[in-house]
């Protein structure tokens, strides 16, 4: 008998707009590019003036960046919309199964919240497009930022209303979540999601000269970063507790990484709100207290980095899920550490050191540094390419298949 020829996909799960996401954040890490090596005098960020006065002006060097930067950001934006687009129809066909209740009734409904995750991702990688491609765009950005923050108001009520759904159901009955399975650090995904769209909330604060904009970006940015703050120690700290008892769920082992993107949004938060404050009201903190703050950051996502390979070493995880036979819609939970971590690095080298006076702006030490984010951004790249070929390539005989337990 034949075997059925079908596409990992083909099983949905909602984790599978971490493929947006992941998309979505590689292109952000493109533009990093553009943020710290084209010259934006009197302006917080690059747009398209700017890029195309220092293409034409620039040296050889920064002409091949900014190409590669607008690659990146086009094709990445453009994978990041078709994988958005894909799963939003597929999330509509899943919710008409028993499978989505079965889902909703389980500590996986936690993963419906990849969805106002991977939109909040979007709206950030689609203003960037317009800053890089669309000329003119700054002398109307201050009526574009009341839009965005609508736009991330109404994600954020999506997010929320998710999040009370799965926390009023466990919390207000006994014995429905299953402790047994929370052995990872899955259920800090609502956490992740709150984080990005604190900071999509968080940017017309840096870029704004409204003194109400910037005020509603500060606020809300800030009611929002101390929610996933609070989700991230409560649920790390009893998903800790169910991994020392049971240890780490190997299907789910991704997510012991998922602190790492956590944390460089809700850094990036604070540094467009702490820009904000100077800018409009006249707060000022030092470039030191940058370095420090950022160091001590970093500090975290390299523990956190380090002990989730370690554990994906010890249990063999890419040679089954990645390079191997396996599939599963958690492998996607990979490639935002590595972007989150490249992303992290250039604010890090730019922001703190160069800033700060620590090392020369283009030196031996700060292309050292910025190597390593080019390095885990590449890294990021090809996984996502690796993931797509294996979970949205070709249909072929149906293979071993896992969906993450939560």
């Amino acid at each position: 008998m034949s075997e059925t020829l079908k596409r990992p996909a083909e099983t949905y799960s909602p984790i599978y707009f971490l493929a947006s996401l992941g998309a979505g954040g590689i292109s952000v890490s493109f533009f990093m590019y553009l943020m710290f090596w084209v010259p934006h005098k009197d302006k917080p960020v690059p747009v398209f003036e700017d890029i195309l006065t220092a293409f034409t002006g620039g040296s050889a060097a920064l002409q091949s960046a900014i190409v590669v930067a607008w690659i990146g950001i086009a094709l990445f934006t453009f994978l990041n919309l078709k994988s958005l687009l894909w799963n939003l129809g597929a999330l509509a066909r899943f919710k008409q199964t028993p499978a989505y209740e079965a889902l909703r009734n389980s500590n996986a409904e936690s993963t419906l919240l990849a969805m106002p995750l991977a939109l909040a991702m979007t709206v950030n990688a689609l203003f960037i497009v317009g800053l890089v491609f669309v000329p003119g765009l700054w002398s109307v950005v201050e009526y574009l930022f009341p839009l965005a923050l609508i736009a991330f108001g109404a994600i954020a009520w999506i997010a929320f209303r998710t999040i009370g759904d799965f926390l009023g159901r466990v919390l207000s009955k006994g014995g429905v979540f299953d402790v047994t399975a929370h052995n990872s650090f899955a259920q800090l995904l609502p956490a992740f999601a709150v984080a990005m769209i604190a900071v999509g909330f968080s940017a017309p604060a840096a870029m704004s000269t409204n003194p109400a904009t910037v005020t509603v970006s500060l606020v809300a940015s800030t009611v929002l970063g101390i929610a996933a703050i609070l989700y991230t120690l409560l649920a790390a700290t009893s998903a800790v507790t169910s991994m020392l008892q049971h240890g780490t769920a190997r299907e789910a082992a991704p997510t012991l990484m998922i602190i790492v993107p956590i944390v460089t949004v809700l850094s990036i938060m604070y540094l467009r709100q702490s820009h904000g404050l100077h800018t409009t009201f006249e707060v000022h903190g030092g470039n030191s207290e940058t370095l420090f703050f950022l160091t001590q950051m970093l500090g975290i996502q390299v523990v956190f980095l380090a002990l989730g390979l370690l554990v994906l070493r010890r249990q063999n995880y890419f040679a089954d899920f990645v390079t191997g036979p396996k599939t599963s819609p958690g492998s996607y939970a990979l490639v935002c550490p590595f972007v989150a971590l490249s992303v992290m690095i250039h604010f890090f080298a730019n922001k703190g050191l160069v800033a700060a006076g620590a090392v020369a702006k283009y030196g031996v030490a700060y292309w050292g540094v910025t190597g390593i984010a080019l390095i885990a951004q590449l890294i990021a790249i090809v996984l996502v390419l690796r993931l797509n070929a294996q979970h949205f390539g070709t249909a072929r005989a149906e293979r071993s298949r896992v969906v993450p337990a939560e």
